[in-house]
């Protein structure tokens, strides 16, 4: 016999809670698309699958480990998964079929190189070996972005590396340059400062036109603060989103949503990318329309 749909799963569950009719439902689960072990993705998906197990009274969520935002929004296209982390300028290259639960946690985009490096500027790096994220991720997304917007398109060696394998290249001079969209600061890459000196590339020449590829990129500033830099650098800031598909019923996307901000504290144990979580930006994922269930949950909380 197979088993129930996971989101008619969810729903009865809801049911379940407010109505008291009870039904069984082992097995169920949600199913998260994350990202790579040990990434912020991951970070969080993990306390929010034992949150919403606690909460709705369902077999816990499984946490699916996947290459990044592209990949993730996939799943939920071809019902692979039912809840995603998507970088929100990935979530809305083609918003048709889905929505938001809330904005989650802003990523900032880093350019790296090391500090003796004679690369002062973006446009320098033309003919040089760049890494520009794992297959399939965000940061590769936005690196293709970056290079478009800059005309460097065909004219860098793209290296498809993540982070975890791109700092020791760049430290080792395998690689001229690092593409990273991430935290303030980013555990791996203060590390590594300390072993080698290292300089983030401001993009001010790029912003403009940046922005005009998708209106969730905003520019800011990283502070000197944040790595031990000798001046603040000009750079963006990437929203991220969690979606699922629109076709969700309301009923369990406004108790999804309630569960995340219920488990804010749990979320910031995590990661401290979920310092950012709040209901006020949360609502703000446009042009990715808010799931009406999730709308629900924020007039809910304004009552």
């Amino acid at each position: 016999m197979r088993r129930p749909g996971v989101l008619a799963a969810v729903l009865a569950v809801v049911c379940a809670l407010v109505t008291g009719c009870g039904p069984d439902l082992s097995g169920a689960r949600v199913r998260i698309a994350a990202g790579l072990k040990g990434g912020v993705y991951d970070k969080l998906a993990q306390p929010l699958a034992d949150a919403w197990a606690a909460q709705l009274d369902a077999e816990r969520p499984e946490v699916l480990e996947t290459q990044g935002s592209p990949d993730n929004i996939a799943r939920v296209r071809t019902g692979k998964a039912d809840v995603a982390f998507v970088a929100a300028d990935v979530a809305t290259e083609n918003t048709a079929g889905l929505a938001a639960l809330a904005r989650v946690h802003d990523d900032y985009l880093h350019v790296i190189v090391r500090a003796d490096s004679s690369i002062t500027s973006f446009a320098q790096l033309r003919g040089h070996k760049v890494a520009i994220g794992s297959p399939d991720s965000g940061v590769e997304f936005l690196s293709k972005q970056l290079l478009k917007a800059s005309g460097l398109t065909g004219a860098v060696d793209r290296r498809n590396l993540g982070l975890p394998d791109a700092l020791p290249a760049l430290k080792n001079r395998q690689v001229d340059a690092v593409i990273w969209s991430g935290g303030l600061p980013t555990p791996s890459i203060t590390e590594m400062s300390h072993q080698v000196g290292l300089r983030l590339l401001d993009i001010t020449d790029l912003a403009d036109d940046l922005r005009a590829t998708s209106p969730v990129y905003r520019t800011a500033t990283i502070p000197v603060t944040a790595y031990n830099l000798s001046a603040p650098v000009t750079t963006l800031v990437l929203p991220n989103f969690l979606v699922v598909p629109a076709a969700m019923p309301d009923d369990v996307a406004e108790a999804l949503v309630r569960g995340v901000f219920d488990a804010r504290g749990e979320l910031v144990k995590a990661a401290g990318a979920a310092l950012s979580i709040d209901v006020h930006p949360a609502i703000e994922t446009s042009p990715l329309p808010l799931h009406p269930g999730a709308l629900r949950y924020f007039r809910s909380i304004k009552d």
